[in-house]
């Protein structure tokens, strides 16, 4: 028999710990329309969840992570539909395990996530999934062949979510969204995209996209089938808990420190260029062994350096170039750095 399992459900990140109701009655009205289609009652699942029937109809009303997982979970078994009515054919309990396990054996997560798309096709003609790569920027494309009436959205954001929750977990990294696109109007619920994803996002596009640094796709897939194991038995929290990791900040630091110094002046302003907070920014250096500071100085260092030997400009204008506001701090620093002044080191 397959392993239990079930796509992540989109539901607001902290929630399942905090018990906090942000997740869209939208996504419940969806679910029962899944019933509806079968003309099944979806009165034991709502009651499981602890969903009163009449906050169904509100739309301002909100549901817990946990609240949504029991829903989606008696409603995936009880329709024997692990895409909830979304395509031509249920897809039967195990579904998405069984595409777990078809790109766990990839060598990188862009492999990983190439086989997840083909095999995806195997199972349903009415969305087609995409991994492209273009100046440094990775794109999933979901394409709408032809969703289900009404479940379009709750269909594409689940599939998006899935797939970035579990890109997220072969590599045991978080994968910051750049932004993302969806082919619907502007929904009346659109705050709730602010949680879902962590990059901006755009509605009324042509098509669905989420997009990435592309040097993601060449990090190794670290899980292995007993981990594989562990997560089908309980899916969601992968969605929910944010990966606290990621195995290639001190990069991007080092990338925008190096590309946009001025914008990158301080920790609040880099923090926005990376869509994170400088606190959480703060940390999750430290949990990679590193400091903004040291960071600041390495890539300081090399780019003066590299300004005084291959130019003539004026120390001022290399100052500024590096990203400090005077001179006089920078001649400061690079003293400390390297034991001898910007004009020293030139002249040397």
């Amino acid at each position: 028999m397959p392993q239990p399992t079930r796509p992540f459900i989109p539901v607001a990140a902290d929630a399942l710990t905090q018990g906090v109701a942000a997740t869209p009655m939208a996504f419940v009205q969806a679910i029962l329309q899944a019933y509806a289609l079968r003309d099944l009652s979806a009165a034991s699942a709502l009651e499981l969840a602890q969903i009163a029937p009449d906050d169904v109809h509100r739309p301002s009303a909100r549901i817990t992570a946990a609240q949504m997982e029991a829903l989606s979970g008696a409603a995936m078994r009880e329709l024997d539909d692990e895409a909830l009515g979304w395509f031509e054919r249920p897809l039967p309990w195990g579904s998405h395990g069984m595409l777990a396990r078809a790109s766990l054996s990839a060598p990188t997560l862009g492999v990983a996530l190439k086989r997840w798309c083909r095999h995806h096709g195997l199972l349903t003609t009415r969305v087609r999934l995409g991994l492209s790569e273009h100046e440094g920027e990775a794109t999933l494309a979901i394409d709408d062949l032809g969703i289900t009436p009404g479940l379009q959205e709750f269909c594409i954001v689940s599939v998006m979510r899935n797939i970035h929750g579990l890109a997220s977990w072969f590599i045991d990294s978080r994968i910051p969204v750049l932004g993302v696109t969806f082919p619907f109007a502007q929904p009346d619920h659109a705050e709730a995209y602010g949680v879902l994803f962590d990059g901006p996002a755009v509605f009324g596009a042509e098509r669905a996209t989420l997009r990435f640094d592309a040097r993601y796709l060449a990090l190794p897939v670290q899980r292995d089938e007993a981990a594989m194991v562990q997560m089908l038995q309980r899916a969601l929290p992968l969605q929910v808990r944010p990966y606290r990791r990621d195995r290639l900040l001190v990069q991007r630091v080092r990338q925008v420190l190096a590309n946009q110094p001025l914008a990158a002046h301080n920790a609040d302003d880099l923090a926005a260029v990376l869509h994170t907070s400088a606190r959480t920014l703060h940390r999750q250096l430290r949990d990679e062994g590193a400091s903004l500071q040291a960071l600041k100085d390495e890539v300081r260092r090399q780019r003066a350096i590299e300004l005084l030997q291959r130019t003539q400009r004026p120390i001022k204008q290399v100052a500024q170039a590096v990203g400090f506001v005077n001179e006089k701090s920078f001649i400061r620093a690079f003293k400390a750095w390297t034991g001898r002044s910007p004009g020293e080191w030139r002249s040397h």
